[in-house]
């Protein structure tokens, strides 16, 4: 994940040392810990959340039993995981749901921090876990609000409901009236921001709330502000009790610190993380996958969970079978790739590979574009060629390198590609074999 890259690398560095010694000594475990907590401070990890972390892991470090331990670095790296589940919520806080339906959630935050389009991820999600969602379009301040949340609706195919520039706590109202009688199970309140905590805004949210009686108080956080996301939880945590927090932009250039900051300052937990522009970008937080992709150990479950979620069982099969016959070709190389590209960004999906960060080139990344190029390649030859990749002479890779805006090389390296990925997949199915 983009915003905890350079924690990750550092904290690597860091381990890394501790792990090549056969054993350690008290003063190398607390230097190490000292190194932590810079790698934290940097992180933007809150300097009292940061302090009492470091002294938390020194404490069960030092113990004489990881001193005298074969596997001290192991050990110490187990301590630092356990720690960082802790401090990010112990364990997954999932939505809850009203006994007297509708399930009311009211979503609020700053203005700015992706309320609007964080209601249609949210409303995707619960879609799909069977639910029946409205949006409530209840800012009634912003230019275009109401229309972008009717966008919005349209596009996750939910329920929306609007009554213009009315009063808040009216509009509230009268939609969750129109959800009962509609059976609607779970209304999604989206409310208006303000570039600042003010009387004001409180003053309207705590009235919806009364009004409405609702269930889960969502706020939505842009993790790209660090501290202030902090302070802004805080916040509106001691005007509203929220239930839960929505970190948004996990998938941005940032440092990660307001996630691991929140839970400790303000006692709620993160519900929900975003990690990218499109509807289905939204991922339930989990303590313990978090903090193990944070130290760089992956998060296979997600991983596992993203690809059920993208990948055709129907189509697996099919491929599946292909492999077995050895009929594996371009056409399913080229699906290969689309089926890549709706998981999401490559870079994180990588960083969810256990030992995928010591696989990293320093700072480069993996470039999409270039998953775009294959794609085109591929489109670019004939049916023919794409069954039978046999055809593909060098007159016709000129062909298709022109027809795709690319060099000759580049055919050449998609080719190569392919054919490692099909022998790849031979020797799979005969280990296979062998074994069973």
């Amino acid at each position: 994940m983009a915003a905890f890259s350079n924690l990750t690398d550092r904290i690597n560095h860091i381990f890394s040392k501790l792990k090549n010694r056969g054993a350690l000594t008290e003063l190398e475990i607390k230097q190490a810990m000292r190194e932590v907590r810079v790698a934290l401070l940097e992180a933007d990890v809150n300097f009292s959340v940061a302090k009492e972390f470091i002294s938390n892991v020194t404490e069960k470090a030092v113990g004489e039993e990881i001193l005298k331990s074969l596997t001290p670095g192991q050990q110490v790296i187990k301590i630092v995981n356990e720690q960082l589940i802790e401090l990010l919520g112990s364990t997954q806080s999932k939505l809850g749901v009203s006994p007297k339906l509708p399930t009311i959630i009211m979503m609020c935050g700053l203005q700015g921090a992706g309320k609007t389009t964080m209601c249609g991820k949210l409303a995707y999600y619960l879609q799909k876990q069977g639910k029946k969602v409205l949006l409530v379009a209840d800012d009634i301040y912003r230019p275009a609000a109401i229309k972008q949340l009717e966008i919005v609706a349209d596009k996750v195919k939910a329920g929306f409901f609007q009554m213009g520039q009315q009063n808040p706590t009216k509009i509230a109202t009268n939609a969750v009236e129109f959800a009962t009688k509609n059976g609607f199970d779970t209304v999604i309140i989206d409310t208006a921001g303000r570039l600042h905590i003010n009387e004001e805004l409180m003053d309207e949210l705590k009235s919806i709330k009364k009004a409405v009686n609702v269930f889960e108080t969502l706020l939505v956080v842009d993790s790209m502000t660090g501290q202030d996301a902090v302070t802004v939880a805080k916040s509106f945590d001691e005007a509203l009790d929220i239930t839960g927090v929505i970190m948004t932009k996990l998938d941005g250039d940032t440092r990660g610190g307001a996630t691991l900051s929140i839970k400790a300052v303000t006692g709620k937990p993160i519900k929900f993380v975003g990690t990218g522009e499109r509807p289905e970008d939204l991922e339930a937080f989990h303590p313990d996958r978090m903090a193990s992709r944070i130290l760089g150990m992956g998060d296979v479950l997600t991983l596992i969970e993203r690809a059920q979620a993208t990948f055709d069982e129907q189509e697996a099969l099919k491929l599946a079978k292909k492999i077995k016959e050895s009929t594996f070709d371009l056409n399913d190389f080229l699906q290969q790739f689309e089926q890549m590209g709706k998981m999401g960004d490559l870079n994180d999906l990588v960083g969810m590979i256990p030992g995928a960060s010591k696989l990293t080139l320093g700072d480069k990344k993996i470039d999409e574009k270039q998953l775009k190029r294959n794609k085109a390649i591929i489109q670019s030859m004939t049916l023919e060629e794409r069954s039978n990749p046999k055809l593909l002479n060098y007159s016709r890779r000129k062909r298709i390198a022109a027809g795709s805006g690319v060099q000759v090389s580049d055919v050449n390296k998609l080719i190569k590609q392919y054919e490692q990925t099909r022998d790849m997949m031979k020797r799979m199915t005969k280990s296979r074999r062998l074994l069973f």
